[in-house]
């Protein structure tokens, strides 16, 4: 009896925690799309982002279909979201194409990041009414990373658009509905 209790412990405490170790593994996606971006393979930091998303769509998945949603994964999920959707599809563009533009390439840069964080800890704060206010992170990383493969065929000052576009909406007040 005794190892059949110890054994079911384990499996509990292993499923309460398979989401956060999927959204560790979004954060990890994001923090070596980063560093590869930095070294200038940009491709592979596309892929990496958007593999990131997949593990974001996951690991709220699993959170509600094992019943383990919890304050710590929420906030978990925003930190690595910030990391993966804000920090490296903005350096993704600028690695890519707005270092071109100097101040204002890296000023809408950090500016998107801002407007990332800023839209995560309005999410954090309010309540689940069944919308998202403003778009979420997760969509605005992952146009402006599909944005990137359009460098070669649209003018490059349409990317500060893109990303000044992407951060306002990010921050703006319009809802929509949670899928």
């Amino acid at each position: 009896m005794f190892l059949l209790d110890v054994l079911d412990q384990t499996i509990k405490k292993l499923k309460s925690q398979t989401a956060n170790v999927i959204t560790l593994t979004n954060l990890s996606l994001g923090g070596f799309a980063i560093v590869f971006g930095i070294h200038g393979n940009l491709r592979l930091s596309l892929l990496l982002i958007f593999i990131a998303a997949l593990a974001d769509r996951f690991d709220g998945m699993i959170a509600r279909k094992f019943n383990i949603e919890s304050e710590l994964g929420k906030q978990l999920d925003s930190m690595s979201d910030i990391i993966s959707f804000g920090v490296a599809p903005a350096l993704l563009l600028y690695q890519g194409i707005l270092h071109e533009f100097g101040g204002p390439g890296l000023f809408f840069t950090v500016f998107y990041i801002g407007c990332g964080a800023f839209r995560l800890a309005r999410f954090n704060i309010t309540e689940s009414n069944g919308y998202f206010t403003g778009l979420p992170i997760t969509a605005a990383g992952c146009l402006a990373t599909l944005s990137y493969l359009a460098i070669p065929y649209i003018p490059s000052h349409t990317f500060l658009f893109i990303i000044i576009i992407l951060s306002f909406l990010m921050v703006s007040t319009f809802k929509i509905r949670k899928v």
